[in-house]
């Protein structure tokens, strides 16, 4: 039935599910079920409180599939979704467990998380978003009648899961020393418009952990930085512009990563503040994304000695459920941080995880490792009684509102990296560059120039610009040598310039007469720090976090 360039193609209770006419616009892709009157939460529960045990179970559970096109697949890749899931395909995998959501996952050996990601079903944006169609054609197939959930970690920076073909913008703490909401406000909608283009409707961002110092380096660059009032106005932006594109953002990691100096993919991380500082320094932010309508907060693998000792804050109800949901209101979905982390594998199950999550707030269970492990588990627990059927309802209810909230149209793959999206990420990227020793005005090389450190990409983008600036990069005159993520102070160089590309702690330790911090190797940073170097433009960014003997800006 078609109604106004618009295919019916689903029914949910009480609204529609409908995608573009692919005639009228052959770029276009499914829509995001949009309640056709009534309130979102009244009809997720309607849908939820009538599905039976198995599509409830698997309405909680959001996984890595193996692959890069729902059915067609190689024979290897066959192979390992049936050794892990036991079905061969995406969406034979989305069938068999009734999935609420899928999480799209790529592997990549600069990022901090790359301990737990198995694979890689990123690729380029073409294919991601026939990925994102195809899957949801199979969750328009399964009982329950609801879209899929299809999930990303789009922080920008170390943790950036879709690199190619999109506008990648400046890190969380290059827009903290920006400190211009509107800024971040605006590239934030740069980036939920091109997820919602690719077909995903959930990033796993913003990060509203406050950095506690150097050693925290699983987080880092992540942070929009130190001070808890500038990570809450960042938050506040970040949300309210992905929520001008539609797309929903997931508060991490509660009840904040930032002061710690463990990472939970290896063991779990212990917050020893007492209550009174952790409310001032970590749990600010979160109050703040709460209160600008982010619709999802996840939970991280955290021993919160303040609240619950001895008990990860992913499995604590005292934190969950007592802490987030009674003292600071949220009403939304609780996802976990993956659950494949040594946080928790080290001590439980897979089955006893996912129960003791669901009982303690989560709504949503992140890449558990063992999807069939998971699932039984729960299923026995809604047997046994262990865990309530209302709980289960209770949680579904809290999915299923995300999905069902109204939102825009799904935009055309022309959206990507339009001219608009550059722009508004560029300013930022320029807002951000921060100048800690050196002059405030004027040229700060003459070509030509030697760059050393940092990543391979960053160097070409770097050389790019100041190529297109006129200047010469080659060997002599003077050089520039980048500090990037996990460098340390035996990685300095002498160099006429020393510019930080990750967090700016290392420029403590650099012994040369400028000191440039751009937070971030993206194009747009690269292409900031080029305007900078030359002279074009000044650097107007105020570091985020302190760094020993440095002021935040030689220039202010």
């Amino acid at each position: 039935m078609a109604i106004a360039g618009v295919v019916v193609v689903g029914l949910v209770a009480g609204g529609l599910w409908v995608t573009r006419d692919r005639s009228s616009s052959p770029d276009a892709s499914p829509s995001r079920a949009a309640p056709a009157s009534g309130d979102a939460a009244a009809q997720a529960r309607a849908i939820a409180s009538k599905l039976a045990d198995v599509d409830l179970v698997g309405q909680m559970l959001m996984p890595f599939v193996y692959g890069d096109d729902p059915d067609e697949v190689s024979d290897s890749t066959r192979e390992l979704n049936r050794a892990r899931t036991g079905a061969g395909t995406p969406s034979e995998i989305i069938t068999k467990y009734r999935l609420g959501g899928v999480i799209l996952v790529r592997r990549a050996s600069d990022d901090p998380t790359a301990p737990t990601n198995p694979a890689s079903n990123i690729g380029s944006p073409a294919q991601v978003r026939k990925f994102t169609d195809g899957l949801q054609k199979t969750a328009a197939e399964l009982p329950a009648g609801v879209p899929l959930m299809i999930g990303v970690d789009q922080e920008h920076g170390t943790v950036t899961r879709i690199r190619d073909g999109v506008t990648r913008l400046p890190t969380a703490m290059a827009f903290g020393a920006a400190d211009d909401p509107a800024l971040t406000e605006q590239a934030a909608a740069v980036s939920g418009a091109e997820l919602a283009a690719l077909g995903i409707d959930v990033d796993f961002a913003p990060d509203a952990d406050v950095i506690g110092g150097p050693g925290n380096t699983v987080i880092g660059s992540r942070s929009f930085g130190a001070d808890p009032a500038l990570v809450s106005r960042q938050v506040v932006a970040s949300v309210r512009g992905y929520q001008k594109a539609g797309v929903a953002t997931a508060l991490k990691h509660f009840p904040g990563h930032g002061h710690t100096d463990v990472d939970s993919h290896e063991a779990i991380p212990v917050l020893g503040q007492d209550r009174s500082t952790l409310e001032k320094d970590d749990l600010a932010p979160f109050q703040a994304g709460i209160d600008a309508g982010s619709r999802i907060v996840m939970s991280g693998h955290l021993d919160v000695e303040a609240i619950d000792p001895g008990t990860p804050a992913s499995l604590s109800h005292k934190v969950l459920t007592d802490l987030l949901r009674g003292e600071l209101g949220f009403t939304g979905m609780v996802v976990t941080d993956g659950l494949d982390m040594k946080a928790l594998t080290d001590k439980y199950s897979a089955g006893e995880v996912a129960v003791r999550a669901v009982l303690a707030g989560n709504d949503l269970l992140l890449l558990p490792p063992d999807v069939r492990g998971a699932q039984q588990a729960l299923l026995g627990a809604l047997k046994s009684g262990r865990l309530p059927r209302a709980r289960a309802v209770e949680a579904v209810t809290r999915v299923l509102t995300v999905k069902l909230a109204s939102r825009p149209a799904v935009p055309g793959l022309d959206t990507l990296k339009s001219a608009e999206h550059v722009a508004a990420v560029e300013r930022a990227a320029a807002a951000a560059v921060t100048l800690l020793r050196g002059k405030c005005s004027g040229a700060l090389v003459r070509g030509p120039v030697t760059i050393t450190g940092g990543s391979a990409e960053s160097r070409q983008f770097l050389s790019a610009a100041l190529g297109r600036a006129g200047v010469k990069v080659g060997a002599g005159g003077d050089s520039i040598h980048l500090t990037g993520y996990l460098d340390t102070a035996a990685d300095l160089r002498p160099a006429s310039v020393t510019v930080a590309t990750d967090t700016p702690y290392l420029l403590a330790a650099a012994k040369s007469p400028t000191l440039l911090a751009t937070y971030g190797t993206a194009e747009s940073s690269m292409n900031a720090l080029a305007a900078v170097l030359t002279g074009r433009a000044k650097a107007p960014g105020l570091s985020p976090v302190p760094v020993a003997g440095l002021p935040r800006s030689a220039c202010s």
